[in-house]
């Protein structure tokens, strides 16, 4: 029976290390878009609905208040499920940027530290909503 060997390709680990940078930065974006326009579309049914209801708006504010106290649930039960997600995935990665050399693992660091940031800023902005 024929044996079948598989290379793996020869990788560099400061180019691994920029597209994980890469790749977490357009993350962080994607989440901080989606997280503004959410938002923006909550304003807008908030509007629509106080319109189409024709109600005294402290009705309607509490009607939206019991959503928004629904919705702030939801997002901290997701909030807590990515953060697991996140800390998975940085264990996984951990062992990698422990052998990159020491430009590469800084630059990996000040990725982490902005996808930190990032995930606090939208935490920060969606519980102020």
């Amino acid at each position: 029976m024929p044996r079948f060997e598989r290379s793996l390709p020869d990788l560099d680990p400061a180019q691994v290390a920029q597209e994980l940078a890469r790749r977490a930065r357009d993350a962080a974006y994607v989440a901080v878009g989606a997280g503004v326009l959410g938002y923006q579309r909550l304003q807008v049914q908030r509007r629509e609905l106080e319109a189409r209801l024709g109600q005294p708006r402290t009705d309607v504010q509490s009607r939206l208040s019991t959503v928004r106290d629904d919705v702030t649930g939801v997002l901290a039960d997701v909030d807590q499920r990515v953060e697991a997600l996140v800390e998975q995935v940085e264990a996984v990665l951990s062992p990698l940027e422990q052998r990159l050399p020491e430009p590469a693992r800084d630059l990996a660091a000040q990725a982490h530290e902005l996808a930190r940031d990032v995930r606090a800023q939208l935490r920060e902005r969606l519980t102020n909503a």
